[in-house]
Parts: structure tokens; C-alpha cells; sequence
């Protein structure tokens, strides 16, 4: 069932800005699809498999490792990965072997330049520099790359949102969706599943 279901399309569906949310386990995926998120994430370094969702799964991994999982994207991460242009190259044309959406990480304007040019993704995450930014700073980091994401293509804000309040304000910005921790997803859509 690899790639059968489209992260950018649960992402563009929605009425409002889509939750995706970090899960460990098939429990934590039910859980989170049954309190509205609108996708899933494994744990980066997780498996993603058998998480028994129907929601789209995007795969925060080894690419090597996504074969044997039931994701449907993979997350291209440039920090991690780095900005060659061959690794990059070469990670969006295993993703394609695997028949997975890809989906790709930036932290600032040159990486974000070189993806669009390169790759050009549908679907863009903006991240802070640094995990250990703080809340303000990495917000403040992330919605100054939004300008600079081409008419047509997602924005997906990687910040840890724990209230509704946040969330609206990044969807009044122009976000798309949120990438979020392991958590109360019930608690950022108002405790009512989230209609994609």
C-alpha cells in the first residue's frame, strides 16, 4: 500500500490549516487520526510500519530504511542530508523507486533556493535553525522563509505548536499544515476530529 496515499492532497484538501503529528507506534497513530490530525509522521528514526492508520504517512528516516515501512512520503531532511546536489539527487530518485510523495526540510533561503531548483518539491517544511531555538525566535525564523515559497506549493511549519492560538496564527500567515510533537491533537482542532 506504499504511496497510495497523498500527503499533499490530505494537505490541500482541508478547510483550514492540516495537523500531522509525530507518532511512535500504531496506537499513537489511531489516536492521533481519531482526534483529527489529517496525517501522521514516524518519530525521526522511526520504522512507520504497521501503524495501522489510514491517514498518509510520512516517513522521517533513512531512506533505506523506508522500504520495508507503509509510508507514503518521505522527508527529505537538507540539515541532515546535506546540500549536495548528487546526495540530494540521489535521495529523490530512491523515493520515487519506493513510489513515495517526497517531501523536503529547509532551514534557510539557500537550502529552500536549492531544493526548487533541484528538485522541486510540492510540499516544503520550514524548520528553525536549531532545536533548541527559542519558541519566538524559531517561530519568527520559520515565517520569514514563507515569503519565499513559490505560489502552488504546501508550507508545512515544523514548530512545537501546543495551542490553538498558535496554530491559527500560523495558518493566518499562510501555512498550510503543522508538523507536531507527540501530543493532544484533540487539543489544537477544539477536541472535534478535523475534517480533511
Amino acid at each position: 500500500m506504499t504511496g497510495s496515499r497523498r500527503l499533499s492532497q490530505a494537505i490541500s484538501e482541508g478547510d483550514g490549516i492540516s495537523i500531522i503529528a509525530s507518532v511512535g507506534d500504531a496506537a499513537a497513530a489511531r489516536a492521533a487520526e481519531e482526534q483529527g490530525a489529517d496525517g501522521v509522521a514516524t518519530l525521526p528514526g522511526g520504522s512507520g510500519a504497521a501503524l495501522g492508520t489510514g491517514l498518509p504517512i510520512l516517513f522521517r528516516g533513512r531512506i533505506e530504511d523506508a522500504a520495508g515501512s507503509d509510508a507514503d512520503a518521505c522527508l527529505l531532511d537538507v540539515k541532515t542530508v546535506g546540500d549536495d546536489e548528487d546526495d540530494l539527487a540521489r535521495f529523490a530518485a530512491e523515493a520515487k523507486l519506493l513510489g513515495l510523495e517526497l517531501v523536503v526540510s529547509v532551514t534557510d533561503d539557500e537550502q529552500l533556493q536549492a531544493v526548487l531548483e533541484l528538485l522541486d518539491p510540492e510540499v516544503l517544511v520550514l524548520s528553525p535553525r536549531d532545536a533548541d531555538d527559542e519558541e519566538e525566535e524559531a517561530l519568527e525564523h520559520v515565517l520569514a522563509l514563507l515569503p519565499d515559497i513559490p505560489a502552488g506549493k504546501l508550507a508545512v511549519a515544523a514548530l512545537g505548536v501546543t495551542s490553538r492560538e498558535q496554530l491559527h496564527a500560523l495558518e493566518r500567515a499562510g501555512f498550510d499544515a503543522v508538523l507536531v510533537g507527540p501530543g493532544d491533537v484533540a487539543g489544537l482542532v477544539g477536541g472535534a476530529p478535523h475534517t480533511a
